[in-house]
């Protein structure tokens, strides 16, 4: 079988849905889901073999930061940037029910510059009606070159495939980069991480997620109905420690539990989860 392949980045601002299309797209939770901005901090790819055809889609981080000058800001930069460089497609991914057209078209501006192809999808459609969206189409159109533009709905499987079929029609021929059965360039230590950091974006505000990392140091098959696992998070700064812990330790223990059930869910088996806090 003579192989095919494209690369393409999914794009677009914070809470617009990359990481549940992603996710949709490969069929598995690879990418972690949160309201608060830029839950994608490092470039993940889900992989989606159709035929002979393998897709690899880079999940950047929101593109909200662009304009940000700050280190946080330089690092999110640079990894839209890796994964849009790496691609071969852009896929500008827009969140129907909330359009900032201002924003929409400065960001298409930039992306434009590229000279890559870009596709357009409407996300989140089953929200709004679909002829609300004739006027936006006609004004992106009229001003830049875009191969194709899509209604889609990630949450409700809407559209989704509409998507991948036109995809297939810009792949080339080249050796698959993963094998058959690979849905993602990371592993389950990777992974693991993300959802307890997904935990911890759900629970703790402000700055504080976004200055810790998170190692998951073990992963052990205790038997076929148990795993233990063990993670450390390494904590910038003190003063962080107090509010992740919480009075007596309920808020680690919340963040815990919450994140223990995510897993089990994921790996359908009984969880011995350790968090570690280090300063």
């Amino acid at each position: 079988m003579k192989t095919k392949k494209l690369r393409i980045s999914l794009v677009g601002r914070t809470n617009a849905g990359k990481s549940t299309l992603i996710n949709r797209i490969v069929g598995e939770k690879i990418s972690i889901q949160n309201k608060k901005i830029n839950t994608t901090q490092d470039t993940i790819i889900g992989i989606r073999n159709i035929k002979e055809s393998q897709l690899l889609f880079y999940d950047t981080p929101g593109s909200n930061f662009l304009k940000n000058l700050d280190s946080q800001s330089k690092k999110l930069k640079k990894n839209l940037w890796n994964g849009i460089d790496e691609s071969d497609l852009i896929l500008y991914l827009i969140d129907a029910s909330s359009i900032n057209t201002k924003f929409l078209f400065e960001q298409l501006e930039k992306i434009n510059e590229t000279k890559k192809k870009i596709i357009v999808a409407f996300n989140k459609t089953d929200l709004i009606l679909n002829k609300k969206l004739l006027p936006i189409i006609t004004k992106i159109s009229n001003q830049f070159k875009v191969e194709s533009f899509f209604t889609i709905s990630a949450k409700k499987n809407i559209g989704i495939d509409d998507i991948l079929m036109f995809l297939k029609k810009y792949t080339y021929p080249g050796k698959w980069e993963y094998l058959n059965d690979e849905i993602t360039n990371k592993d389950d230590k990777f992974f693991l991480s993300e959802l307890l950091r997904e935990t911890l974006l759900t629970y703790l505000h402000k700055e504080i997620p976004y200055n810790i990392s998170i190692r998951t140091t073990n992963f052990k098959e205790l038997s076929k109905s148990d795993i233990k696992i063990k993670q450390k998070i390494l904590i910038n700064e003190k003063r962080y420690k107090k509010i992740i812990l919480g009075k007596k330790g309920s808020m680690i223990k919340k963040i815990r539990e919450e994140c223990q059930k995510k897993i089990k869910s994921v790996f359908k088996k009984k969880i011995h989860l350790y968090i570690e806090l280090i300063t």
